[in-house]
């Protein structure tokens, strides 16, 4: 496998995970970077997920990693953080964390494998990210679930 290989197995691993959710949720890539055997692709979730609902996303997420045979290797229970890290069979890493505003995280780490030149990533984003920004935003976008404050209205999150 090299770099490349690894960076599109990732990508399905991306895919996957985003797939799962339900209701779904909008996303950007983050950078792809690269080591001197590794690759790291990222996406991060501009959908706001309100402090309420964050147990609900990790948990859904968790259950499809354990599901798809991924190890949990740590999880924080942070309450205003939350993480979860797994490792898949292949020796690939993929991590959840969420962030300032609720904003989620997703990152695939390759193991060590033969140098290649890695093109971009060919999954289509759902979210909108202006090409010149310097900077991924905090979470932009209101879900009726995911953004709900749980007291049945989500106003306090549009903001």
């Amino acid at each position: 496998m090299d770099m490349q290989d690894a960076a599109g197995h990732a990508d399905e691993m991306l895919d996957s995970v985003l797939a799962e959710i339900e209701p779904s949720v909008r996303w950007v890539h983050g950078p792809t970077t690269m080591g001197s055997c590794t690759v790291t692709r990222r996406r991060t979730v501009m959908t706001v997920v309100s402090a309420q609902r964050r147990g609900s996303f990790l948990g859904l997420v968790d259950r499809f990693w354990r599901k798809s045979g991924y190890r949990v290797t740590a999880i924080n229970s942070h309450v205003d953080a939350p993480a979860i890290f797994v490792r898949t069979q292949d020796g690939f890493q993929m991590s959840l964390t969420v962030a300032d505003k609720g904003q989620a995280h997703f990152t695939v780490d390759s193991p060590c494998v033969r140098h290649s030149q890695v093109a971009d990533s060919t999954s289509r984003a759902t979210a909108y990210l202006d090409p010149g920004a310097q900077f991924i935003p905090r979470p932009n976008i209101h879900s009726d679930f995911w953004s709900a404050d749980g007291s049945g209205s989500a106003a306090a999150s549009r903001s």
